[in-house]
């Protein structure tokens, strides 16, 4: 059981305040993070069919929870990891115009999540696309959604201090931005996780970029799916990647707590380099692939960012349990209340 029980942890709300600080919390980040980002709400499946490649790989190895549909031939539908994928194919279908975009609230199921204090088998979060014009696939355009969404967590920050003065706003003005291979060459000997600890706290808030390609050390930071985030690009200085995380300082639980997953999504010529290095080539005969690569699909920049997470991190809570109903496993589920830790 991987469980970190802070020392001396008290929430600084009563259940019963934590639910009314949840709601003002999405409310407020919703409607804010349309206006900033010139985004629409549209209606998401909860799944979607196998075989069409919509749904989100993530690293290649969760399993989807899968059920038969009886009146459609006993066809599988899958419950989606993520909407990484059926969000560029709505850009097209909803005929979305230049510059704008969608949004949606995002229920998914991921049963191989390893369960702690920040996982949980149900994720909750806002997924979003956003039309870009090919000019605009650089990172210098990243960089400036990036600040966008930021400036959105900020405000947030604020409106939760002036509700409960006793929760103490925290967030650096501005996020700092580095790529995955300045932070490997900053520190070479350390995991990617303990990497992220170290340079969080150092800054406060910052944008990992470039998270999937290959580092010198023989591995990426972490895993990404080859078919939405670009990854494989050059950008400056010989570093590569027009995606990255928002990772700030949790300082609960004292360490590096990731609010979300970004991007520029692939071009024809990026889907098909990354298919080719993750020995992925078969995809290309999917629904969704084949639609990229005739030239059906929008140039887009999206994401998803966690609303438990940003719940759990604005109430200061120390598991997200405490924001979100779950399930978890009993021995950890009796420590916590032991602790002081009420899981919903």
């Amino acid at each position: 059981m991987k469980l970190v029980i802070p020392r001396d942890y008290r929430s600084p709300l009563t259940l019963k305040e934590t639910e009314r600080a949840i709601k003002m919390i999405k409310d407020f980040f919703e409607m804010n993070l349309a206006a900033e980002l010139k985004l629409r709400r549209v209606t998401a499946p909860l799944f979607v069919q196998r075989g069409t490649g919509i749904n989100d790989d993530l690293n290649g190895i969760e399993r989807p929870v899968s059920f038969e549909i009886r009146d459609m031939e006993h066809s599988v539908a899958e419950i989606v990891h993520s909407l990484a994928k059926w969000k560029r194919m709505m850009l097209a279908d909803y005929e979305i115009a230049n510059s704008y975009g969608i949004y949606t609230d995002m229920n998914a199921l991921r049963p191989d999540e390893e369960l702690d204090n920040t996982h949980s088998v149900y994720v909750d979060q806002w997924d979003w696309e956003k039309i870009i014009l090919p000019e605009e696939r650089n990172l210098r355009y990243l960089k400036k959604i990036v600040n966008k969404i930021y400036s959105v967590i900020k405000r947030t920050e604020f409106i939760v201090y002036e509700h409960y003065p006793e929760i103490m706003p925290l967030l650096p003005d501005e996020i700092h931005f580095i790529h995955s291979e300045e932070l490997y060459a900053r520190y070479p000997g350390l995991e990617p996780a303990e990497r992220e600890n170290r340079i969080a706290e150092a800054y406060g808030a910052v944008f990992i970029i470039g998270i999937g390609a290959e580092l010198p050390g023989g591995r990426p930071h972490d895993g990404r799916a080859p078919d939405y985030d670009d990854w494989s690009t050059e950008t400056e200085n010989g570093f590569r990647g027009l995606n990255g995380d928002i990772v700030i300082w949790n300082p609960v639980l004292e360490c590096a707590f990731e609010l979300s997953s970004m991007g520029i999504r692939v071009d024809r010529a990026a889907l098909l380099k990354q298919l080719d290095i993750q020995g992925k080539n078969e995809r290309k005969e999917l629904l969704f692939h084949k639609r990229l690569l005739n030239g059906e699909f929008p140039e887009s920049v999206g994401g998803g960012i966690g609303q438990s997470r940003l719940c759990m991190y604005f109430l200061r809570k120390a598991h997200i349990g405490e924001v979100q109903a779950s399930l978890w496993p009993g021995q950890m589920h009796d420590h916590c209340r032991r602790s002081g830790i009420i899981l919903m």
